[in-house]
């Protein structure tokens, strides 16, 4: 099968392709004929190696896992022989941010894990373009008490994370939620949940005369000391980033005991989730928002376009 792979950490030209064997299900597993995959954030931090904690996960000093991307949508072509809960030619939509591999043409999977059978409503673009984003923001998301709290103001609404968090905190609650975007997509952001936007480009958030009950940094360009002025009394700051000096692995235990907390969730994923994901998908209350699509041969295109930081929502691939 045709991948795409590195074999070394580094810049664009470390990504290849390559032909290596199909991969065989083992007896939990099934083996997924990948239609359509994405490029992101991670994706490209993986590559380069950076920063230098990613490689704990990926391997050093040079990569173990050589396929990157971890969210694809398919067919199953093969089942492990203890498979019950699906069956060869069903259409799913999957995650597996632990073992990645879905840049390439198959994949195979824990048929118990991150995978459900796709939302009729959804095509296959859409089905690939939904799952690393929505499982990110409800790291974040699950974690607030909505009953307890009047607003949110959420940076990075265009992003994969960030507008999965608008679109999710609209879902929960009965909130203000004020986004930070760019001018191209203050209409686009408000179509999906949000009550004001703030235009980045015109505009500071951390200066603007209001406070806010949760400020969540979804892009992690912000910090909490520049947002601890917006933040209520009893306010609490969430960031997608380690932050600079990784201050957010050790702030949220310095402000535990104070009034304004910093938060930073470890990600957790499971069955139970992508279920809760795909029922809200198939309520017609999440919008899956696609800014490119490039083909597979063109996928070092859109790593490209990705580290460029302007990408709206998701990038697709389609693989087949």
């Amino acid at each position: 099968m045709k991948a795409l792979i590195i074999e070394e950490y580094g810049s664009i030209e470390v990504l290849k392709f390559k032909d290596i064997p199909k991969p065989s299900p083992k007896n939990n597993e099934v083996l997924v004929k990948i239609k359509s995959t994405t490029v992101n954030r991670s994706d490209c931090g993986f590559r380069s190696g950076t920063p230098f904690v990613s490689k704990l996960f990926t391997g050093y000093p040079k990569p173990k896992k050589q396929i990157l991307g971890s969210e694809f949508s398919g067919v199953i072509e093969e089942c492990g022989n203890d498979v019950k809960n699906f069956k060869i030619g069903d259409e799913i939509f999957a995650l597996s941010p632990n073992d990645l591999g879905s840049h390439a043409e198959y994949i195979c999977i824990d048929a118990n894990g991150f995978i459900s059978k796709k939302a009729e409503n959804y095509s296959f673009d859409q089905a690939a373009a939904v799952l690393d984003g929505l499982m990110l923001a409800n790291n974040y998301i699950r974690d607030i008490d909505f009953k307890t709290i009047d607003n949110i103001l959420i940076n990075g609404a265009t992003g994969s994370i960030g507008s999965a968090c608008v679109q999710l905190a609209k879902y929960h609650g009965n909130i203000e939620i004020t986004a930070v975007a760019n001018t191209k997509n203050i209409d686009l952001i408000k179509s999906i949940g949000a009550d004001y936007v703030i235009d980045y480009l015109n505009e500071d958030f951390t200066k603007i005369d209001k406070k806010f009950d949760v400020v969540l940094d979804a892009v992690g360009k912000s910090s909490f000391q520049k947002c601890r002025a917006i933040l209520k009394e009893k306010g609490t700051y969430y960031s997608s980033e380690l932050g600079e000096s990784n201050e957010n692995i050790y702030l949220p235990l310095i402000t535990k005991f104070r009034k304004q907390k910093v938060k930073f969730p470890i990600p957790l994923d499971g069955k139970i989730d992508i279920e809760f994901y795909k029922k809200v998908i198939e309520e017609g209350k999440y919008k899956a928002i696609i800014d490119k699509t490039y083909s597979f041969d063109d996928i070092i295109e859109a790593y490209k376009y990705v580290e460029t930081g302007e990408k709206t929502g998701n990038v697709v691939i389609k693989i087949s």
